[in-house]
């Protein structure tokens, strides 16, 4: 108790919550180790709080207001590498595309962050289809996701801060006790202690202790979001359990057994009490949300698994739950597991999964093997519905009227096919361990991946294609199945022969034994994406500086703005306003759009007029601006943030190199030819980087001293300025043909 009160003391938490910490331990609900590791979260928490209430105190925004981050965006059934910028400074989220800043978000407009298995997560928007994210690693996925938990936590803390004893009221904490939440593996279940506190818009849990029994949750705390409108509670068939069900996730608490909760009626009571809390604001949160409209773009995803997987969805929910539970989270979202065709085809009752009781897991059978089949391709033509068939030419046509030589038809169109396992394509999926859905794509993949299980390793050790090394498009895919720890231990506990198990679980099993296979793959995708990104980065860096420099330099330009700042005070000193000092570049694109008595003449066609009558000259004063010709779409917050991206990708590698290198203890020719040939690799691309970063601190300069010339905002966007600038160049030019003619 002591050590409990000397550890909080020096660190100043609050008396109220020492006690509660100690009144813990007392009743034995949590260890000395246990109350430790929650006094240092409640202190962790309340400087949380401080920073969200005054966000000026915030270190980030002090030291490190702009966060940049690469990761791949789920769109169209493709996967498009992105840089995500968090920036603190506009209070924006930014997603950008080489250079080009193809949407952003305003903080307030930011929902939640969802967690997914791996490094893929959701940022969901109010008013917009949610973004389906991967990064490229999970602690960039960590830093992401309590980044933009920063930015929803501090949404909700806009309205008017509560004070007490100096400090942010901690009113927003509603209720909070100790619950257990299950977690499961492979080969068992476990129920983890958890520090829950509901708030108004989350649930949020804090992992208890150090124990062995915990040592393998996340240290990460989580958040789930009642804000999202889609959250229920369900009040499960024991006394002491009740679940929350989230678009991606399942949560199921207990209620744990205590000196002061040791009665079923006791129990109940404090079940009944969370229960009705959280019914309560998902109710509040599900009447607020949004109605959306149409699909999103994560929507055509799950109607296309749906469609492919519904053919037979029985046989394979039954497969799901063969296999044990560790596999749905991953594909299957936690209320498909529940429906009554997963359930009764099963070969155990659901209830016991919920209870805790899994079957030993279930190993393929060896496999048997058919001649190959002859297969052709398929034609997807749009057939006739059968409503309209009656009255239409195919009414009398016969199936077989017309006489085709088969044999030259196979001849063209034929698959050349490797011999098969037993049984038709989707049934083969009963005999595979890996989850059905992750292996249905996986499966997909291996068919056009002509290389063997046995060579996977040697091929990671090859950092180029023509060298005999992995394509772009297989390093690409390979991290999209990268195996999770619950695959890990499934397939260590498999002890039969590698050459029974189908190829999916072969490959599986393979990529299991490679030690850091995840770092291997990014490796060899950031060696090869480097110097196509830098080379793709250099010339729009270096137009944007030329562009800055003719900005500068141009007279002419000058000149022009100031016959409109001329006719603009004019113009407004006759209708009775003010005069203006100057006018910013986004007016330029307003002159066309101001009609004279005459409806075909615009404030455009006036301002030409009248540099035609004094000084004519000033027409080709677009010949300074060559630049503006064709603008590219890039903007120098965008280039800025992919050159910071590449500069953390190039040390990722660095870092890499020197952690595989000091466990190889004895290195092999391949390994030490690989070794050196990437030191040499490194050592090009750090030369290539610091050239182009001094490029783009040269291209920043230039746009900070032009914002300042023609008293723009520091932080106008150069992608919307170039733009205004462009496009009254090319509208000026139209009307001085129109005049001229």
């Amino acid at each position: 108790m002591a050590s409990i009160h000397a550890a909080t003391k020096r660190n100043e938490l609050s008396q109220e919550k020492i006690l509660k910490i100690m009144n813990m331990v007392k009743n034995k609900e949590l260890s000395i180790e246990g109350a430790l590791d929650l006094a240092q979260k409640e202190m962790h928490a309340e400087k949380e709080a401080m920073t969200l209430a005054f966000p000026m105190d915030s270190q980030d925004v002090l030291t490190g207001s702009q966060f940049n981050f690469s990761v791949y965006k789920y769109k169209r059934y493709r996967w498009q590498k992105r840089i995500l910028q968090i920036d603190f400074n506009t209070q924006t989220i930014f997603n950008i595309e080489k250079g080009i800043i193809k949407k952003q978000f305003p903080f307030p407009q930011i929902k939640s962050c969802e967690d997914s298995e791996g490094r893929r997560f959701s940022i969901a928007f109010h008013g917009r289809p949610d973004y389906e994210l991967e990064a490229m690693s999970l602690e960039d996925k960590r830093k992401i996701s309590h980044l933009v938990n920063k930015v929803t936590q501090s949404n909700s803390y806009r309205r008017p801060i509560e004070f007490c004893s100096g400090r942010p009221a901690k009113c927003d904490v509603i209720h909070e006790g100790l619950l257990d939440l299950q977690e499961d593996s492979f080969a068992s279940i476990k129920w983890v202690k958890y520090l829950v506190q509901l708030s108004e818009r989350e649930l949020s849990l804090s992992c208890i202790g150090n124990n062995e029994e915990n040592k393998n949750a996340d240290p990460v705390p989580k958040t789930i979001n009642l804000s999202d409108g889609n959250v229920s509670v369900i009040k499960e068939n024991g006394y002491d359990t009740f679940s929350i069900q989230t678009q991606e996730h399942n949560y199921l608490f207990r209620i744990p057994f205590t000196v002061q909760n040791n009665r079923a009626e006791d129990i109940s009571k404090l079940q009944n009490e969370w229960v009705s809390l959280i019914d309560r604001y998902c109710l509040l949160w599900k009447k607020r949300s949004e109605p959306q409209e149409g699909f999103g773009e994560g929507t055509s995803e799950a109607v296309y698994e749906k469609l492919i997987f519904s053919p037979n969805k029985q046989a394979e929910g039954a497969h799901c739950l063969a296999l044990g539970s560790e596999a749905a989270p991953r594909s299957t979202p936690p209320t498909e597991q529940a429906t009554p065709s997963s359930s009764s085809s099963s070969s155990f009752p659901l209830s016991r999964v919920q209870a805790g009781v899994l079957p030993p897991p279930s190993f393929p059978p060896p496999s048997c093997l058919l001649p190959a089949l002859k297969r052709t391709k398929a034609f997807h033509w749009d057939a006739v519905p059968q409503e309209k068939i009656q009255k239409s030419i195919w009414a009398s046509c016969s199936l077989h009227k017309k006489k085709i030589d088969e044999s030259r038809i196979y001849d063209q169109f034929h698959i050349q096919d490797m011999a098969v396992f037993s049984g038709n394509e989707p049934s083969v999926n009963r005999h595979i361990m890996l989850n059905q859905k992750i292996a249905h794509t996986f499966n997909i993949f291996l068919k056009s991946f002509h290389i063997k299980p046995n060579q996977l390793k040697e091929k990671l050790y090859i950092l180029h294609e023509d060298g005999g090394g992995l394509t772009d498009e297989q390093i690409t895919a390979l991290r999209r199945y990268l195996p999770t720890p619950k695959d890990l231990e499934m397939y260590q506990s498999f002890k039969g022969s590698p050459s029974e198990l189908h190829v999916v679980d072969q490959f599986m099993l393979e990529m299991c034994k490679i030690p850091h296979l995840g770092k291997r793959l990014n490796l060899l995708l950031t060696i090869r994406e480097l110097p196509r990104c830098m080379g793709d980065l250099e010339p729009l860096i270096n137009q944007k500086i030329r562009t800055c420099k003719e900005l500068q330099a141009s007279q002419k330009f000058v000149a022009v703005l100031e016959y409109i700042l001329a006719i603009g005070n004019y113009l407004n000193e006759k209708a009775g306003r003010e005069m203006a000092k100057g006018f910013r570049l986004s007016s330029l694109t307003k002159l066309s759009l101001l009609r004279g008595k005459e409806r075909n003449i615009t404030l455009l066609h006036a301002l030409v007029e009248q540099i035609f009558l004094h000084e004519p000259d000033l027409v080709k004063f677009s010949q300074e601006l060559t630049e503006f010709e064709a603008v590219p779409g890039a903007s120098i917050k965008g280039l800025c943030a992919e050159v910071d991206v590449l500069k953390k990708e190039l040390e990722n590698v660095i870092q890499y190199r020197k952690f595989i290198k000091s466990k190889t203890i004895k290195a092999t020719t391949q390994e030490s030819q690989f070794y050196k040939e990437l030191k040499s690799l490194i050592q090009k691309y750090e030369e290539h980087l610091s050239q182009l970063s001094k490029r783009c601190d040269e291209m920043k300069k230039l746009y900070g001293d032009t914002l300042v010339k023609f008293g723009e905002s520091p932080d106008q966007d150069s992608q919307e300025l170039f733009g205004w600038i462009s496009v009254f160049i090319r509208e000026f030019r139209k009307v001085s043909a129109e005049i001229t003619s």
